[in-house]
């Protein structure tokens, strides 16, 4: 596996203030350390898993672990997307089936290793720049 580009803590925070800002909801960081847990996930992982269980990390993690005040659901799938997208990946899926995914996941009936599974169906490489 080529090396990685992981997702800090500011990253993900203005994912979540851009997200709060073009759809509403309620601002602000809930738990400090809801975050930090969900951003550990991924890198736990790294030894052993894939860009797409490293992907399922941060969106599992997120919105199940409720680190903002409002937007999880949101943030937690924006967070896949913007890793899968800085490591050369693109999720080609529409927005009714990743509206319907990440419902799902926040519902319980999507598992993790289910989030893996979609994320790798529906991502497709990046071409390389010419």
């Amino acid at each position: 596996m080529t090396r990685l580009k992981w997702l800090s803590r500011q990253a993900i925070e203005n994912v979540h203030d851009e997200q709060i800002a073009e759809h509403g909801g309620l601002a602000g960081l809930r738990d400090a350390n809801a975050l930090e847990t969900s951003l550990a996930r991924p890198l736990n992982k790294a030894a052993y898993g894939d860009i797409f269980v490293l992907a399922a990390a941060y969106l599992y993690a997120i919105v199940k672990n409720h680190p903002f005040a409002d937007g999880n659901k949101r943030t937690g799938y924006l967070a896949a997307f913007t890793f899968l997208y800085i490591n050369h990946y693109v999720i080609n899926a529409d927005n009714a089936q990743v509206i319907a995914f990440v419902l799902d996941v926040a519902a319980g009936e999507i598992d993790e290793e289910g989030a893996t599974r979609f994320l790798r169906d529906f991502s497709i490489p990046l071409s390389p720049s010419p």
